[in-house]
């Protein structure tokens, strides 16, 4: 009998034993001779436990973002450099990336919905206690950063395998694509909700206030509407072919094939995968920029406006939001438009091109670097083009999200998939996001001591600290064409195991 969230009707004449279903890391296949495998459209409850997924991980991503939004209060609050204030997002990415591979193992081989509730509720706690942390206790701030990492790593690391697992190849860049809008959506809306909640009780800490009330929505409706098992696919699912059939290879009978491996085993194998590899390396310079871009535009916008005498210097207590509300709202409107433009041309581009995902996720990044890099030269000048630049930077960096997803998702076999997608985020993390805001602050911090203290000073620090993002951006162009190399070999690989 198939678990709740199972769709497929496999139509095998002989059905896979109960191993098949549960939620070890054993891939337990029966197979016969050739046959043709139809298979039914995804169901109803599947699309609403995408839609539930979903919701999750816009509050997971809008807690991320909260502290770039209101950073200059946070700053003036607990007496913070640029250096003091990139290291908050040091601390939680660090954590969170630490975190990442235990929670990939473990949804490998065990419950995923246990994992994601108690995910939920436990940075969604964390987030509501950080609200109330006095400027006598700087490190407790930092503390429940990193805390706040840890939850969201058990989100991230999970929830993208149970929609690959709903869903066939089509249809799954489809959801997968609507997942991770919710990425920059929720990032924007992290920014506005902090500004938003700063300017209306001039007080930055209710804006820590509100999402632990959304993740409380989001466990319920985990808890309700999400199955408690969901079926995970073996490799005779792989191997779906563009026109809706299996074909599952014979052996000798009464062979039994397993795939249970360890952890070390499986590690070893995703190293040998050149596509994985490459392709976590671009995704790698991605996170660099986005992390970077993340915590310090809205400040850098500000000190630029600053300089050309728009906004007078920050004095009061509650200091202005504007940027915020702005960069987050081009966050939201470029990120949905960047992923589903990235999705559509990923579908028309494969048909013409088996090298299309990586070629596209190359061509973006170095659209984007060029942008950001115009929009940095232009900041002390103009400020309306310093903000379109940044838009179109943001725009191609987007694109790539979910092309990048789908890459590893057919080019590492399903039984490895949650600790792929678990070493993926420690390797971006370790080498992108996780340092980028704190070594463009502390750089910012070494230009500034070396010149008189100004207002003008202040501005180049910053300035020229974030040029290294655009030559980042160009080293993740170079990673995705190398991917393009080797992705028809490992796709095929990966459809065979």
């Amino acid at each position: 009998m198939q678990n709740p969230g199972a769709h497929e009707n496999t139509g095998l004449q002989s059905q896979p034993p109960p191993e098949e279903q549960n939620y070890g890391a054993t891939a337990y296949v029966r197979q016969g001779p050739f046959v043709s495998v139809s298979r039914n459209g995804p169901a109803k409850r599947d699309y609403l436990i995408v839609a539930v997924l979903c919701y999750a991980n816009l509050i997971n991503f809008m807690d991320w973002f909260i502290v770039p939004g209101i950073l200059l209060d946070i700053q003036k609050y607990f007496k913070l450099s640029d250096g003091d204030a990139g290291l908050l997002q040091t601390v939680f990415i660090l954590c969170y990336m630490l975190a990442a591979p235990i929670f990939g193992y473990l949804g490998d081989r065990y419950n995923r919905k246990i994992i994601l509730g108690a995910g939920i509720f436990f940075w969604s706690g964390v987030t509501l206690g950080s609200s109330f942390i006095s400027e006598l206790y700087c490190w407790i701030f930092f503390l429940s950063r990193g805390l706040v990492g840890i939850g969201t790593a058990s989100y991230s690391t999970i929830a993208p395998t149970i929609i690959a697992d709903l869903f066939e190849e089509g249809k799954r860049t489809t959801m997968l694509s609507i997942f991770y809008i919710f990425i920059p959506v929720g990032s924007g809306l992290g920014y506005v909700l902090a500004a938003g909640m700063a300017d209306v009780t001039g007080d930055w800490h209710w804006a820590f206030r509100i999402t632990p009330c959304m993740g409380g929505l989001a466990l319920v409706l985990l808890i309700l509407l999400v199955p408690h098992r969901t079926q995970r696919r073996t490799a005779a699912h792989r191997a779906l072919s563009i026109s809706g059939t299996i074909r599952v290879a014979a052996e000798k009978p009464g062979v039994q094939r397993t795939a249970k491996t360890t952890w070390c085993q499986d590690v070893i194998s995703l190293a040998k995968n050149w596509s994985f590899v490459w392709s976590s390396l671009g995704l790698t310079a991605m996170a660099f920029v986005t992390g970077a871009l993340g915590m310090w535009v809205p400040l850098f916008l500000y000190r630029a406006q600053v300089v050309q005498g728009i906004v007078p210097p920050c004095l009061q207590e509650s200091c202005n939001s504007s940027n915020s509300l702005i960069f987050g709202g081009i966050t939201i409107g470029t990120g949905i438009l960047g992923v589903i433009a990235g999705a559509e041309a990923a579908r028309r581009l494969r048909k013409i091109n088996n090298k299309a995902d990586p070629l596209i996720c190359a061509t973006s990044m170095f659209i984007s670097a060029l942008c950001l890099y115009i929009a940095l030269m232009v900041a002390q000048d103009n400020i309306l083009p310093t903000f379109i630049f940044i838009a179109f930077g943001e725009l191609f960096l987007s694109v790539n999200w979910a092309v990048v997803t789908d890459i590893l998702l057919y080019v590492v076999t399903p039984r490895r998939q949650s600790t792929a997608i678990a070493l993926q985020i420690l390797v971006s993390h370790l080498l992108g996001d996780a340092g980028s805001p704190y070594l463009i602050g502390i750089i910012s911090n070494a230009i500034q001591a070396k010149n008189a203290h100004s207002l003008q000073w202040s501005f180049w620090s910053m300035q020229y600290s974030f040029i290294m993002c655009a030559f980042v951006g160009v080293f993740g162009g170079g990673f995705f064409l190398l991917t393009s190399f080797y992705i028809e070999e490992d796709r095929k690989e990966a459809e065979q195991l």
